[in-house]
C-alpha cells in the first residue's frame, strides 16, 4: 500500500509508486493523500485531501486485503502526516519504507516546518527503510534538535554531516537509512545504506545524464516492492537501485521538463527483441 499525492504526469507521487510497484510484480493499493498540480517543469499548487476521507479509503482495504509493505511519500499537511502514522501503527509488522518527499510542493514554510517535525515524532520510529537525499536527511535531523542542543557553528547552514544525521534519525527508531548520492558531484552515483551497527553497504553507479523526474519516488517504491517480496533491508536495496538505474537509463521526456524514469523498461526490450 502506497500513500503519495497525485501526480497527473505520471513522473512522481502515486502514480510512480503505482508504475513501479507494478512493474517489479506487485498489486498496488493506491492512497491519495493529496494533489499535485503541476506538469512536468513544476508544481503550481499542492492540494491536501481530508485525512478523514483517505483514512476511510485505507482502512477499508487494509480490512479486505492483506499487505506486504507500506510506502510513505508526500503527505500534504500536518493532519495526514498524523493520520497515516495511525494507520502504520496498527501494522507493526509490515514493512514501511519512507521518501519524506520534503521537496515535494509549494507548501507554507510554517507548515513545512510543522510536516518536518511531524513526520520526526510520528513516522520515523516506525520506519524500516528511510530513502533520503543528504539534504533531506539534514532537515530531519535539523528537527529533532532540543534547545539547548549545540547545533555546531553559527555559520553552519546544517551543523551534521548525512551520515551524522542519518545516525541521529537511526536513533530515533529508523532501522535502517538510504543515503543517496544523486545530488553529490562525480562521474559516479554513490549510495550508502546505514543501520545501527554502520554503514551496510555502498554502491557506487554510473551517472546518467539528467536531469530525471520521479527518480527518488522510483528507488523508494522499488524498495518497498523488493521488502513486499521478501528480501532483507541490503538486498531489497540493491535490487531497488538496479532497477531505478535501468528505469532511469531507459528514461523519456512526454513534456518539455526532465525526463521521467521508464518503469517498464523491461517489457520495452523484450518488445524489440521480438522484433
Amino acid at each position: 500500500m502506497c500513500f503519495a499525492a497525485g501526480d497527473a504526469t505520471g513522473g512522481g507521487g502515486l502514480q510512480s509508486d503505482i508504475l513501479t510497484l507494478g512493474s517489479m510484480g506487485c498489486h498496488p493499493l493506491g492512497v491519495m493523500t493529496a494533489v499535485s498540480v503541476r506538469d512536468t517543469r513544476a508544481i503550481e499548487e499542492l492540494v491536501a485531501l481530508d485525512a478523514d476521507a483517505f483514512m476511510l479509503q485505507a482502512r477499508v482495504v487494509l480490512e479486505d486485503i492483506p499487505v506486504q509493505a507500506f510506502k510513505l511519500g508526500m503527505c500534504g499537511s500536518v493532519e495526514n502526516v498524523a493520520a497515516v502514522a495511525e494507520i502504520l501503527s496498527d501494522y507493526p509488522d509490515v514493512p514501511l519504507v519512507l521518501e519524506p518527499a520534503l521537496a515535494g510542493g509549494p507548501v507554507d514554510e510554517g507548515e513545512a516546518e510543522d510536516m518536518v517535525a511531524a513526520l520526526v515524532e510520528l513516522v520515523l520510529p516506525q520506519v524500516k527503510l528511510l530513502v533520503a537525499s543528504g539534504d533531506e536527511l539534514l532537515r530531519l535531523a535539523a528537527g529533532d534538535w532540543d534547545d539547548g542542543d549545540d547545533p555546531g557553528g553559527d555559520d553552519a547552514e546544517f551543523p551534521l554531516s548525512a551520515q551524522e544525521a542519518a545516525s541521529r534519525l537511526l536513533a530515533l527508531g529508523t532501522e535502517y537509512v538510504l543515503i543517496t548520492g544523486a545530488g553529490q558531484p562525480g562521474p559516479q552515483v554513490v549510495n550508502q545504506l546505514l543501520g545501527s551497527a554502520g554503514v551496510v553497504r555502498t554502491d557506487a553507479w554510473e551517472r546518467l545524464p539528467g536531469p530525471f523526474l520521479g527518480a527518488g519516488a522510483t528507488l523508494s517504491a522499488a524498495a518497498a516492492a523488493a521488502l513486499a517480496h521478501g528480501m532483507s533491508v541490503p538486498e531489497a536495496v540493491r535490487e531497488a537501485q538496479e532497477f531505478t538505474w535501468q528505469a532511469l537509463a531507459a528514461a523519456f521526456r512526454p513534456g518539455m521538463g526532465p525526463a521521467v524514469p521508464d518503469r517498464f523498461f523491461w517489457a520495452r526490450a523484450q518488445d524489440d527483441d521480438a522484433h
